[in-house]
């Protein structure tokens, strides 16, 4: 979606350009944010956040086919693309909402967080 809105012309730089970016790095951080929530109610929340913003870019893309800012080519494939990704979230959401595990018990989401070691390498965070 970046390469589409380096594509639009120059009186979008900052209106429907910076919207396309917005919500691309908004559907993708939502993920992110409910995956590091380890509860799967929050990350079924922030997930459909993520939908929304595929709906907002998906609506984005109409915007340039009736400004005809790009070719319907182009556009009915990233709109195939953008459909894919709604199914694979639905998909997801539907997996989340299953009451319990295979195991019987109720569901939760249990991740390790990496160990704490006192020994810093501190030459990894060098100016």
């Amino acid at each position: 979606m970046y390469q589409v809105a380096k594509k639009l012309p120059q009186e979008e730089k900052f209106g429907l350009a910076n919207q396309i970016r917005r919500a691309a790095v908004s559907l993708t951080n939502n993920i992110a944010e409910g995956h590091g929530r380890y509860h799967f109610l929050d990350q079924i929340r922030f997930t459909l956040q993520s939908r929304g913003s595929l709906e907002e870019l998906l609506d984005d893309l109409n915007v340039c086919i009736d400004e005809r800012y790009l070719p319907a080519e182009e556009i009915d494939s990233l709109k195939q693309q953008g459909w894919r990704v709604r199914q694979l979230i639905d998909g997801y959401v539907r997996y989340l909402r299953q009451p319990k595990d295979s195991a019987g018990g109720l569901r939760s989401v249990r991740e390790e967080s990496p160990e704490y070691s006192e020994e810093i390498d501190d030459s990894r965070f060098s100016i």
